[in-house]
């Protein structure tokens, strides 16, 4: 398991990251398109900020022991990335520094054994509380990629990429079709993950980044190095 103070050093840069690419864009920048089909920066930008809102969320109700879910209704999230997409860059820029900063004030003032605390995820799965700096992890550096300003997935760290790998290969392994079984690998002596159950298995390997962007669709296979057919993958989140 990755150190709390590990994930939250991760979210912290990303953060970071981010407010650094949105400051030197253009105002019309933000109602272009993202990467993300169907969404505007603006989109992109408004989700990233009510995400941390809804993470302070959980983290208050492992604070609490009080029931406080990430969102009040299943609607809320589309209807609030709705109503914020066409601000004003200026305020969209105010608003993710202002989400962040709450975001890393909750976290800091979380106990110990608050850490330990069970909370339930928007896809209602209960997890520990010491999980919740990872959900804003993924938030922060794969939407400064879809922003489309220039970064690309080799601007994660390599642990943080691979951290990445584990996760979503683990998420894929049980939707992927009975005849997938791949072991993944990245250069640098991070290790090796298995993708589904099935035997023989092919082998995919390259730079942590660059596994990562194609678990998660945000690229193809052109970095990575295989063994055989790479398998077919689910669409992830």
């Amino acid at each position: 398991m990755i150190p709390v103070g590990t994930l939250l050093g991760w979210a912290e840069e990303g953060q970071r990251r981010l407010e650094d690419a949105v400051d030197v864009l253009p105002a019309p920048a933000v109602a272009e398109p993202s990467a993300l089909p169907g969404w505007t920066r603006g989109h992109l930008l408004t989700h990233l900020a009510r995400n941390a809102d809804a993470l302070v969320n959980l983290l208050t109700w492992a604070a609490t022991d009080v029931r406080t879910p990430m969102y009040d209704s299943p609607d809320q999230r589309g209807a609030d990335i709705e109503a914020g997409a066409g601000r004003a860059l200026a305020e969209q820029r105010a608003d993710l520094r202002a989400s962040g900063e709450q975001f890393a004030k909750a976290a800091r003032m979380l106990s110990d054994d608050a850490w330990q605390a069970t909370v339930t995820s928007g896809q209602g799965r209960e997890i520990q509380a010491s999980e919740v700096p990872w959900l804003r992890v993924r938030e922060v550096w794969l939407h400064l990629v879809d922003l489309d300003v220039g970064v690309g997935m080799e601007a994660l760290p390599p642990e943080l990429a691979w951290a990445l790998v584990e996760d979503v290969a683990g998420w894929m392994t049980s939707r992927v079709g009975a005849d997938t079984g791949a072991e993944l690998s990245a250069d640098g002596g991070h290790g090796t993950v298995v993708l589904g159950s099935a035997t023989p298995r092919t082998t995919v390997s390259g730079p942590p980044y660059a596994l990562a962007a194609w678990l998660t669709g945000r690229s193809g296979t052109d970095d990575l190095r295989g063994t055989g057919e790479f398998p077919k993958l689910p669409r992830w989140l």
